[in-house]
C-alpha cells in the first residue's frame, strides 16, 4: 500500500512538472491582409484593433466581428479619413484599450498628419463619440511616441507609456504621460530616467539586428499594464531586461518630485525584449517576446519567466489583450522587423498577418 502511494506521488509530481513546462497551444483566430498592432474588445467580444501605423495603413482602426471574422473601419470610415477642415479623425494609432463602460479608447500619435496627438473615446453602447483628450506639444515633444496605455477607471487616469522613438528619436526620451480623466490635464513624467530608458540590449531576430542605417533601434518605455485593482503599474522599456512597478497612486500624485517618484519604483522581475503586456487575476504577467516568436509569462509565485505560447508565424508579436467575453488572451503578429526601413528600403512583410489567441493560466483581468 505504501509503495502504491509513493508511486502515485512520484507520478503526480512528474505530471505536475511536465504541466508547468508545457507550452500552451496557440490558436490562429483570424488572418488579415494588413498588419495588426494592438487589440481590444467591445462589450459583446468583437475585436477592435489598430492597423500597425508602421505600415501607413489607409484605415487606422478596424472592428472585426468575432463570429464572421469580417472587418470594417472603426468607428466608421469618416474617422479613418484625413481632411483639412478639422482634426476629428485618426492620424496613426497603435495603443488601444476598452473599459468597463463599453468605451474603446484610441491613442492617436498624430505623426502622419498635422494634427494634435489625442486620446479618442468611442462609446460602443451608444455608437457615438464619448470624449477627446488632447495631448499638447509640451507633453508630446518632438521625439515622443505615445505607444500603449492603462485606462485606470478606478483612480480616473490614462497612464501612457512613451517609447521616445518618434521622428528619429533614439529612445532616450522615453517617459510616462499622465492624463486626468476629469480635467483633461496632461503631464509628462520620468523622461529619460533609469526605468524609462532603453538598455543596450539590441533586438535580434533570427540573427539579424533591428537597425536603421546600421544603428540599432533601441526603444524606451513600452509595455504597460495594471493589476486587477489598479494598485500597481507594471512597465518597462522594450529594449531592456527588467519589469518595473510603482503604486498607481504614487505615479499620479502631483505632489511628488521626479526624484521622489523614482525612489518609489521597484524592480519587479527579469524579462526579454518585449512589446505589449497583460495580466491575470493572480498577477501573472503576459508579455510579447519579440525575438522568439512567442508570448512569455512572468509567474507571480516566484517571478520566473516562462514561455507561454510559441508559433513560427508569430513574427513580431505586438499587443496582448484579454477578452472578457470568451476568456482568451489575443495577440497580434505585426512583422514590424520585416518593414522597409529595417531592410534596405524593401518591405519583406508577407500576407497573411495573424491574430492568435490562447487561454491564460487563470482568468485574465478584464480591460487589460
Amino acid at each position: 500500500m505504501k509503495i502504491i502511494n509513493i508511486t502515485f506521488i512520484i507520478i503526480t509530481t512528474v505530471m505536475s512538472i511536465q504541466a508547468q513546462n508545457t507550452i500552451t497551444e496557440a490558436e490562429v483566430f483570424a488572418t488579415t491582409d494588413q498588419a495588426v498592432g494592438n487589440i481590444t474588445f467591445t462589450n459583446t467580444g468583437d475585436l477592435v484593433y489598430s492597423h500597425h501605423p508602421f505600415f501607413s495603413p489607409d484605415n487606422r482602426v478596424m472592428l472585426m466581428n468575432a463570429k464572421t471574422k469580417i472587418s470594417q473601419p472603426f468607428p466608421n470610415k469618416a474617422w479613418n479619413t484625413p481632411r483639412t477642415t478639422d482634426d476629428n479623425y485618426l492620424s496613426n494609432v497603435l495603443g488601444i484599450r476598452n473599459d468597463k463602460n463599453g468605451i474603446v479608447w484610441m491613442l492617436d500619435m498624430a505623426q502622419r498628419n498635422n494634427v494634435t496627438p489625442k486620446i479618442v473615446g468611442w462609446n460602443t453602447k451608444t455608437n457615438q463619440l464619448e470624449r477627446i483628450y488632447y495631448l499638447p506639444k509640451p507633453v508630446v515633444p518632438e521625439h515622443a511616441q505615445p505607444n500603449d496605455m492603462v485606462v485606470d477607471t478606478k483612480n480616473g487616469y490614462f497612464i501612457i507609456a512613451d517609447e521616445g522613438i518618434g521622428n528619429g528619436g533614439d529612445g532616450t526620451s522615453g517617459a510616462f504621460i499622465i492624463v486626468d480623466m476629469k480635467t483633461g490635464k496632461a503631464r509628462r513624467l520620468l523622461e529619460g530616467t533609469r526605468t524609462t530608458l532603453p538598455e543596450n540590449t539590441p533586438t535580434v531576430i533570427n540573427g539579424k539586428h533591428l537597425a536603421v542605417n546600421g544603428v540599432d533601434l533601441l526603444v524606451g518605455n513600452d509595455g504597460i499594464t495594471a493589476d486587477a485593482n489598479f494598485e500597481y503599474i507594471y512597465y518597462g522599456p522594450l529594449n531592456g531586461t527588467k519589469i518595473y512597478r510603482i503604486k498607481t497612486i504614487d505615479l499620479v500624485n502631483e505632489n511628488f518630485t521626479e526624484t521622489e517618484l523614482d525612489g518609489r519604483i521597484e524592480m519587479y522581475s527579469e524579462k526579454p525584449n518585449n512589446g505589449g503586456m497583460s495580466i491575470d487575476t493572480e498577477g501573472n504577467i503576459y508579455l510579447t517576446a519579440l525575438e522568439s516568436n512567442s508570448v512569455a509569462v512572468v509567474l507571480a509565485k516566484d517571478k520566473s519567466v516562462k514561455t507561454m505560447i510559441k508559433d513560427p508565424n508569430m513574427v513580431w508579436p505586438d499587443g496582448v489583450s484579454y477578452n472578457h467575453v470568451d476568456g482568451y488572451m489575443y495577440v497580434s503578429a505585426a512583422q514590424v522587423n520585416r518593414g522597409a526601413v529595417f531592410n534596405e528600403g524593401k518591405d519583406l512583410s508577407t500576407k497573411p498577418f495573424y491574430i492568435f489567441r490562447f487561454k491564460p493560466i487563470v482568468e485574465g483581468v478584464s480591460f487589460r
